[in-house]
Order: C-alpha cells, then sequence, then structure tokens
C-alpha cells in the first residue's frame, strides 16, 4: 500500500485548491481516513477525518466551513478542497488510513498506520 498525496503549491490569501491522495494498488473503502498537516515548529494537526462508514465527516474548529473532505466515488482517490485559504493554512498536508473504528474516526495521528509523504501547501499574503 502506498498514499501519494498531490496538490499542493504556493496560493495567495483567499484562493482556493484541491488536494489529492492516491492509494495505490489499495482502496479507501473500510478505513478511515483523515487529512493531517503540520507548519514547522508545530505539532501535526488533525484537520478532517472520515470514518470507514463514510457517513460523515468530522472538521477541526480551525477549517470547518473552509475545507471539505470529498471521497471520489469508484476511485481510489480523497480530496481535500481548501476554500478561502488563510496564512494558518501553511503546512504540509498528508493523508493517512487507519483500521475502522465503526461509526467513528479519529483526528490523532496514533490511530492512523498507513501515511503518504505530504504535499507542501504555501499561503502567501
Amino acid at each position: 500500500l502506498r498514499l501519494v498525496e498531490s496538490g499542493g503549491r504556493v496560493v495567495q490569501v483567499g484562493e482556493s485548491l484541491r488536494l489529492l491522495c492516491s492509494a495505490w494498488e489499495y482502496s479507501f473503502h473500510n478505513y478511515q481516513v483523515a487529512w493531517f498537516r503540520q507548519a514547522p515548529g508545530r505539532e501535526r494537526e488533525g484537520v478532517v477525518c472520515s470514518p470507514s462508514t463514510e457517513d460523515f465527516v468530522e472538521y477541526a474548529m480551525s477549517v470547518k466551513d473552509r475545507f471539505n473532505f470529498v471521497r471520489i466515488p469508484d476511485r481510489p482517490l480523497v480530496a481535500l478542497e481548501l476554500i478561502g485559504v488563510k496564512p494558518e493554512d501553511t503546512g504540509l498536508y498528508y493523508c493517512a488510513i487507519g483500521p475502522p473504528q465503526g461509526a467513528h474516526c479519529s483526528r490523532r495521528a496514533d490511530d492512523y498506520d498507513r501515511w503518504g509523504r505530504g504535499t507542501q501547501v504555501t499561503v502567501s499574503s
């Protein structure tokens, strides 16, 4: 299994972009999925998670109503849409999968055991 993130780039404050995470030789079904980000000098932050049941999405307060998590139907892809970015959204964004937790999902890094290498988002003001 390999996770590969893409779509990170330098953007201006207020712009939008879409990050993708592809699963090579695997599927996101039956796993909880999350996006994390890490800025220099800061701890890794879980910004969104989706349970294996795929029936809801949980967002961190810092990104709620600005980010949108999407599972792409019939493809081993998930996306994270960043809408109206702010300087504090700068960071290395990772996708991760972990064992299912029933109807729940976690935004704790310890609950995920497969990670991509990340894609860099830099918000310029």
